[in-house]
């Protein structure tokens, strides 16, 4: 009885116990079918698992300029070498094409790793890790939910995918290092090649590289001991699945690596090429995040050979020793498009990321007569319209000089335009209105805010309104346009992802009449056929253009234009001290149209020749028959200058000494406020520019201009010359 007595406690026991795990394992799978149940395939992925960055090409559509974001490119799993595949299988999951999508062992190991916090081996599938960086809702924590949401997820995946849709996730998912996203970017980063002519032991170390990438992206001294190591296991593992034989195996050598490098580490002017790109997606509504892992296409504006010529013409004409503060922009648009396809941005993107083509804005200075002189005549004026050309020229309490004081008396608008005579431009604008100035300036693409702190002044037509360099250039475009303007752009179509293609509008809108252009540009022909402008002819091709210099040589221009291209050049400091080169002020029909000049010769080379249009009154309205010069080639011994010779009603009225530089002008206040000369550096760094000493902000006081208020005031703006 004790014996019987004894056993039957334990047999309770042992009975209690069965009952027990039997309700546990019946509990287990219970609840496995019911996480079974509530845990659907995610119907979206990670951002990140299928980003693509963008890449930006030049006009061509062909020639990468730039890659933006994430550096991945998705390719279809037929793209990838057989050898490929197989080492990553030999690597990663050997029974991938057999098992169910997970590994008992290896899920058991995990989660007893995450339980006890040792850091044991984990034994995920490509399967499980496919799911893990490809679904949204699976963060990377260590958690049992997360193991099991993994594991069911991995499983309902095997059942309903086939297994090379997974692979090719995979591949296109997983991080390779070197800032390489998927099997496509990685062929580049490590090798410098397609995806698909990787060699077998390249695509071994690719396979390797899975398990440490940041370890094996650039492998060094013991790392690259291990680097081989585990190279040769992946080798070795693909003897073992039969994917290759030992003779094979024996006969593959160690790959050669490519020199790790940025993904895109900008050089030359392409830094400043892809601001201007990213800049102008967002005001198109492109968020950051869709610019770097949206995969879009954006093909530019930007001509290769163009930007590399923009760059020599700057280089080459400019002495080395020009000072370091000088600063030079130059911008060429197309009048049929409005895409701007070319510009210098600056000597070093890495020095300066503030660039001198869009960004900087400096007075216009007597470039800005050439949108007077569209108002004028696109509001009944004619050219052979005289207006006073004496020096001074008196408006209000003010008096307004002509460079070096000369008197041109009684001159027609192409005689004026083509000596820049201020006191001329200054009467013209004050018959015209000057509203009707602002209103041309605006349509030609100059931005009205730019315009408003000047509207009033009666040195408004001389240029002392801020404009950039490619904005100058879009408005002497809407001239070569025959007076049409198109909005300069740097985008001419945006591929996104799924193929959809947006392509910039190249509709235009009328700025000023047809006539009014095709009569100002022959005025503008003048200028470098004779005039203040001739540093910039061409041999073989007739131009039109205007040079521009501010008080005391701040800002410096030329700004012109074929029936093909429109180009602004010009140069300043922010410091807004005097421009010099070798102790020497500069003017517009200096460097700025040398610079011009040697780009066009780039640029128009092999172009075919195209005329200008003739005056509406061209020979024949103008009774005193001086449109043109004396000296139509000007004259060699004062630099391509014209000499005037006075008109019926200019006797008596001295000409200009041509050893003197006929466009510059000097303030006429001898206590004019100028910018303070003790500070040895201008705004650096990015997003500064040149400051408001010249007219970017002046504020109510600082413009001085002759506004509504301004009568009996001082004059205060800077007289521009040529």
């Amino acid at each position: 009885m004790l014996k019987g007595g004894t056993s039957s406690p334990r047999r309770k026991l042992l009975r209690i116990t069965l009952i027990v795990f039997g309700v546990g394992v019946i509990s287990a799978i219970g609840l496995l079918g019911v996480v079974w149940a509530i845990t659907p395939i995610p119907d979206s992925t990670q951002p990140r698992a299928t980003a693509q960055g963008s890449v930006i090409y030049y006009r061509d559509g062909k020639t990468v300029l730039a890659r933006q974001g994430v550096n991945r490119k998705s390719v279809a799993l037929d793209k990838v070498p057989r050898s490929l595949r197989d080492a990553v299988i030999a690597a990663e999951n050997r029974s991938f094409y057999e098992d169910q999508g997970v590994s008992l062992s290896g899920t058991f190991r995990a989660m007893w790793s995450t339980v006890s916090g040792q850091q044991l081996q984990g034994g995920s599938t490509i399967t499980q890790q496919m799911v893990r960086n490809y679904y949204s809702g699976l963060s990377q924590e260590r958690s049992i939910v997360r193991k099991l949401k993994e594991v069911m997820i991995s499983l309902k995946v095997d059942q309903s995918k086939s297994k090379d849709w997974v692979l090719e996730q995979y591949l296109n998912t997983i991080y390779f290092g070197r800032g390489a996203d998927g099997v496509q970017a990685a062929a580049g980063a490590y090798f410098g090649k397609d995806v698909s002519k990787l060699t077998l032991a390249e695509g071994a170390y690719l396979a390797a590289v899975i398990q440490q990438p940041s370890r094996f992206a650039d492998p060094q001294g013991p790392d690259l001991y291990a680097a081989r190591d585990r190279w040769r296991s992946v080798v070795d593992g693909m003897v073992d699945t039969g994917a290759i034989t030992s003779e094979e195996a024996a006969a593959v050598t160690f790959p050669s690596l490519r020199k790790p490098k940025a993904v895109f580490a900008p050089k030359g002017q392409e830094g400043y090429m892809l601001d201007q790109v990213t800049a102008e997606l967002k005001r198109r509504g492109y968020t950051d995040e869709v610019i770097n892992q949206g995969g879009l296409k954006i093909v530019s504006t930007f001509d290769k050979s163009l930007m590399a010529a923009a760059e020599r013409a700057v280089t080459s004409v400019l002495p080395d020793d020009t000072p370091k503060k000088v600063r030079t922009g130059l911008a060429a648009v197309d009048p049929a498009t409005g895409e701007v396809v070319a510009f210098y941005g600056g000597r070093s993107y890495t020095a300066n990321k503030f660039d001198n083509s869009f960004s900087a804005k400096v007075q216009a200075g007597s470039t800005f007569k050439a949108y007077t002189l569209a108002a004028a005549l696109d509001n009944g004026f004619g050219l052979d319209t005289r207006v006073n050309g004496n020096s001074p020229l008196r408006i209000a309490s003010a008096d307004i000089p002509n460079s070096g004081g000369y008197s041109y008396g009684e001159v027609n608008l192409v005689k004026a335009t083509q000596n820049s005579v201020n006191t001329a431009f200054v009467d013209l604008a004050q018959k015209v209105g000057l509203n009707k100035v602002v209103k041309v300036a605006e349509e030609a693409g100059i931005p009205g805010k730019q315009l408003d702190p000047h509207r009033g002044a009666a040195t408004l037509p001389l240029g002392v309104a801020s404009v950039s360099a490619v904005q100058n250039a879009s408005g002497f475009a809407s001239f070569a346009a025959e007076g049409v303007h198109r909005e300069a752009h740097v985008i001419r179509s945006v591929t996104d992802a799924e193929g959809k293609v947006v392509k910039s509008s190249t509709k235009g809108k009328r700025a000023f009449g047809e006539q009014a252009a095709v009569d100002a540009t022959y005025a503008l022909t003048q200028v470098v056929e004779a005039g203040t402008g001739s540093g910039a002819r061409l041999y073989d091709r007739p131009v039109a253009g205007k040079t521009g210099t501010t008080d005391e040589s701040a800002a410096v221009w030329f700004a012109g234009f074929t029936p093909q291209l429109a180009v602004a050049v010009d140069m300043f400091r922010d410091d807004n001290k005097p421009v010099t080169v070798n102790g020497s002020a500069l003017y517009g029909g200096s460097y700025p149209a040398q610079i011009w000049r040697a780009f066009m010769t780039e640029a128009m080379k092999g172009k075919p020749v195209k005329e200008f249009k003739e005056p509406s009154n061209y020979g024949y309205s103008d009774p005193y028959g001086d449109y043109g010069s004396d000296d139509r080639y000007g004259d060699e011994q004062d630099g391509g200058q014209d000499t005037v010779t006075p008109g019926p009603d200019e006797l008596g009225t001295p000409g200009p000494d041509q050893s003197a530089d006929p466009d510059q002008t000097t303030t006429p206040e001898p206590d004019q406020t100028t910018t303070p000369e003790d500070a040895d550096e201008g705004p650096g760094g990015p997003g500064d520019g040149p400051g408001p000493g010249r007219g970017e902000d002046p504020g109510d006081e600082g413009d001085g201009g002759l506004g509504p208020d301004d009568l009996g005031r001082r004059l205060g703006d800077p007289v521009q010359g040529i």
